[in-house]
């Protein structure tokens, strides 16, 4: 069944009147566009405006989560954004991360590093560019839609390579005081997870809020973990230009990691886990308040505020000898070696004020976006710290930690975007940015038994520039094309990671370059969704690993400027409904749906030009069925992804497992809802045949080496709402 989300946005004033007359009365109505996010089945694309942002021109998608069938207890990622082309995912949820990463066009999509992530449209990572990580998600089951815009989108929310995704929460119901909503499901491998909201509206306040409590056992030996989320939000609409809130957003966890494998280990056997005493938490607090005002018809303003005060604290039997030094018990004293202790506190404030204003100039009606975003993070790591030799989670220190830093990072940045309508079908958007960044640290740093202290103060200015077209070629069909610079500074994690098996280059630069799209994209009556595009991609001084192999010494893996990269290809999405095809006004649906990425993504300059980027597949296909009428809904999906290199050596075998092979694997899942009353039973079954296969080899937590992924689970649930 086709759904609109309607944004209604007054964009003029009154420029013509629309009279209806009778013997009494003239009543004069003013003049109103309507702008939604119109889709076929849950997918679809943003309007030219909505929310004080320009998305005309860009390339962008919009999930609309309640109409999946998913296993959205655990967040499965490629259930529930795989249907966006190129969508390349790491799963490592269950192996110690707190949330899957997602990466675009051939990115690194480790904890969605290259990536913009916020919710309700305000940074959610641990920094927007000294710490950009994401160690927090919103549970699905409380997300409305999900956004996400590419490269082009360096203009309106930063400078990074990969985009901006959005988890939008749900809102208030209207014309309820009080609604409950309750999910409880149960699956594979000791998993259960309680999800409670409620909301409602009382004369002019609104509230929402919700729990979460998930635990699980995981797949593989070691991998127990439990998490508590939480969100409340309390808003008041004083009159219909003016709406403020409040809201605050926590996380508490702690997972026990299984560490990584080497090779042999996993083709033995995937399900292995050779380290008992590994052991991460990740308290998450965001504070967000916000402000929308309508200025006039015209005019609307739009102010966002958050605190983000946050840790990530770790216990384990670090990197020391690879993947194959087993943490065993050494016989000689009787007891385990002394672990390593890690605590990064993260803390940041940002600020975002977006005018929108309409105007015309003649004939031609136009839309300017401006705005400035102020930034300031402080970030304390401490790292290398001797821990016990216990297997409890405990953070104690023997002696002084290894490296002590406290970096801060200032930004702010001015940006602008204009849509220049020329005619009723063509529309250019030429938009800049300006960033100005400022970073410190301060601390010091033990090598060879020796304290060096460690200060560094940098600063950039760099400006951005883009511009977009759009041509509507029918009323819900639209051609578009954008390029837009990118920009990426050294992050922390670059610099001084917790410990890596990776030698860090001294000599790190920032990265920049530029994004390109051309497509074309919409819907045809009710039954058709689709959108067809090419991608190119310029990334200078891309940082990267590559393996080394002196004489001397064992081979490591060095982190560095490794060269220039471009990324190219095609990137396409169709959903077709049989049913609706058949006859525009059935009351079930038969779609089927396919997401396509061809991706190239080699190195262009330096020792290993002609090689593959690290972790860029050369294909991300899914392919899927979905059934829905108002009582059964089902999906059936396939996630086929190609082969990928741990490094840009593209060595196949290695004796360090942070290089290597990531061979093609292919996963299939199935989801099933029924529907009755209030209530909804849910079931699925994720990786379907059992394949056996990994999405990352990492050179850090929560490895060294292969982090495998989860096998056949099933997953039963129900739903309620009162």
């Amino acid at each position: 069944m086709q759904k609109i989300v309607l944004s209604l946005i007054i964009l003029f004033p009154l420029t013509g009147l629309a009279q209806r007359k009778d013997s009494t009365k003239t009543i004069v109505l003013q003049e109103v566009i309507v702008n939604g996010i119109k889709t076929v089945r849950g997918t679809g694309h943003m309007p030219e405006v909505k929310d004080g942002i320009i998305y005309a021109g860009k390339k962008n998608e919009v999930i609309l989560v309640d109409s999946l069938d998913a296993n959205k207890a655990i967040n499965n990622t490629r259930q529930i954004l795989g249907r966006i082309p190129g969508l390349n995912i790491v799963e490592t949820e269950t192996g110690g991360f707190t949330a899957n990463g997602i990466g675009t066009r051939g990115l690194n999509p480790t904890q969605s590093i290259e990536m913009n992530v916020r919710q309700d449209g305000y940074n959610i990572s641990g920094d927007i560019y000294g710490y950009n990580e994401s160690y927090y998600l919103p549970p699905m089951e409380a997300v409305s839609r999900i956004e996400m815009v590419r490269g082009a989108a360096s203009l309106q929310f930063g400078a990074q390579f990969g985009g901006m995704v959005n988890y939008v929460l749900n809102e208030a119901p209207k014309d309820k005081k009080i609604e409950w909503f309750s999910s409880e499901t149960g699956g594979s491998f000791g998993l259960f997870n309680t999800f409670n909201a409620v909301g409602g509206t009382l004369n002019k306040f609104s509230y929402y809020g919700f729990v979460q409590y998930r635990t699980m056992d995981g797949w593989r030996p070691n991998s127990k973990q439990w998490q508590l989320s939480g969100f409340g939000r309390l808003q008041y609409n004083p009159s219909e230009n003016l709406k403020f809130g409040v809201e605050y957003t926590l996380l508490r966890n702690r997972i026990k990691m299984p560490g990584g494998l080497t090779d042999s280990m996993f083709e033995a056997n995937p399900r292995s886990s050779f380290r008992t005493r590994n052991w991460i938490k990740s308290p998450w607090n965001i504070i967000n308040g916000y402000a929308e005002v309508k200025i006039s018809p015209q005019t609307s303003l739009n102010i966002k505020s958050s605190i983000m005060f946050s840790n990530r604290s770790l216990v384990w039997r670090n990197e020391d000898g690879g993947a194959g030094a087993l943490d065993i018990i050494d016989p000689a004293t009787g007891k385990y070696v002394n672990r390593e202790v890690g605590i990064e506190d993260m803390n940041n404030s940002n600020t975002e004020i977006r005018l929108l204003h309409d105007y015309s100039i003649g004939k031609t009606f136009n839309t300017l976006s401006a705005g400035i975003r102020y930034t300031y993070a402080w970030f304390v790591k401490q790292s290398g710290g001797e821990g016990t030799t216990g297997t409890d989670f405990d953070l104690s220190v023997t002696g002084e930690f290894g490296k002590d830093i406290n970096f801060t990072t200032s930004n702010i940045a001015p940006f602008a975007e204009n849509i220049f309508r020329l005619n009723n079908r063509f529309s250019i958007t030429p938009g800049f940015r300006m960033e100005y960044l400022k970073s410190t640290s301060d601390g010091y740093k033990i090598k060879s038994g020796v304290k060096l202290p460690s200060h560094e103060n940098r600063k950039r200015l760099v400006p951005l520039f883009g511009v977009g077209t759009e041509y509507k070629v029918t009323g819900n069909t639209n051609l578009y094309a954008n390029i837009s610079q990118a920009y990426r500074p050294i992050t922390y994690s670059d610099l001084t990671p917790f410990g890596v098996t990776s030698i860090i280059d001294p000599d790190l630069k920032d990265a920049s370059g530029y994004n390109a799209d051309l497509g074309y994209r919409g819907t045809v009556k009710k039954y058709l969704n689709f959108d067809v595009g090419l991608f190119y991609m310029a990334y200078q001084n891309r940082i990267g690993k590559i393996l080394v192999t002196p004489a001397s010494v064992p081979a490591y893996t060095l982190r560095t400027n490794v060269a220039n990269s471009v990324h190219k290809g095609i990137e396409s999405y169709a959903e077709f409904n049989i049913l609706k095809y058949l006859n525009e006004e059935s009351k079930k649906g038969l779609s089927v749906f396919n997401s396509l990425a061809l991706i190239d993504a080699k190195y262009t300059s330096g020792a290993f030009k002609g090689n593959r980027v690290e972790t860029a597949a050369k294909y991300i296909n899914r392919l899927g069925i979905t059934y829905n009428d108002k009582i059964l809904s089902g999906t059936f999906q396939m996630s086929n992804v190609g082969d990928a290199y741990g490094d840009a050596t593209n060595v196949r075998q290695s004796e360090n497992p942070v290089a290597g092979y990531i061979p093609a694997y292919t996963v299939l899942d199935a989801s099933l809802t029924y529907r009755f009353q209030r209530y909804s039973l849910k079931a699925g079954i994720n990786n379907i045949a059992d394949k056996k296969y990994f999405t990352q080899r990492a050179d850090e937590y929560p490895g060294p080496g292969i982090i495998p992924s989860v096998g056949r689970s099933f997953y039963l649930g129900i739903t309620a709402k009162f």
